[in-house]
């Protein structure tokens, strides 16, 4: 019983690590087709939206 535990319970941890890391990967935003200028890129169709603020995150050092 000792060594099923032991091994749900690494399991579960794996899960849990692999499932925050592509969670916390990446940014929002549109995607932008490979012919799109860089002037043009992550900007929306609508001239009226107003862009919101770029918010810090705490892995962002890592990307």
């Amino acid at each position: 019983m000792g060594a099923s535990f032991l091994r749900v319970m690494i399991s579960a941890a794996l899960i849990g690590t692999v499932s925050l890391t592509v969670t916390g990967c990446g940014r929002k935003g549109d995607l932008d087709k490979p012919s799109t200028p860089v002037a043009q890129q992550n900007k929306a169709d609508a001239p009226a939206q107003t862009k919101a603020p770029d918010r810090k995150f705490f892995l962002d050092p890592l990307l």
